[in-house]
């Protein structure tokens, strides 16, 4: 985390980058990167829902839950992400942000799965972790929205977290 925070505070001397968490399961990760950045930051969150539109021949959509209470016009955004996967969920979001124009939109991501990324052009600037297709479970991942309090990562079996 040290790393990554060093590396953002880099980037962003003499700016006051706002991060953009996801909820819920990046809020551990936005935690623990906000404390270790060294430079005046905001924190705001978002919520999103996917679901499967049956009237759209199935096509998955996305549903914005919660908005951003700040203002971003003119600002530097970093949306911290617990993982990034296809990136379609990523790419609604940074296309919604992009027309309220903040003045950059970089990701920050504990995991990244770039081998499975269906979108080409995402904005995915800071990694923690390049990682396998597997599920997990602890600091802030959940397995049916349990052990989010473990302190650590565990790989999961599908029903319960691994230690």
């Amino acid at each position: 985390m040290h790393e990554l925070g060093e590396e953002i505070a880099r980037d962003y001397q003499g700016r006051e980058p706002i991060l953009v968490a996801l909820l819920k399961a990046s809020v551990v990760f936005l935690v623990d990167l906000s404390r270790a950045l060294s430079i005046p930051h905001t924190i705001d969150f978002v919520e999103l829902a996917g679901f499967t539109a049956a009237a759209v021949g199935g096509q998955q959509r996305i549903r914005l839950l919660k908005d951003l209470d700040i203002d971003i016009t003119d600002r530097n955004l970093i949306i911290v992400e617990d993982v990034v996967d296809t990136g379609l969920t990523l790419n609604y979001l940074t296309r919604v942000l992009a027309l309220r124009l903040p003045t950059s939109i970089a990701i920050a991501t504990l995991f990244d799965r770039p081998y499975r990324r269906l979108v080409d052009d995402l904005p995915v600037r800071y990694v923690g972790f390049t990682v396998p297709d597997e599920l997990f479970a602890g600091y802030g991942f959940d397995l049916d929205e349990r052990f989010r309090n473990l302190p650590d990562i565990h790989l999961t079996t599908g029903t319960q977290a691994n230690r």
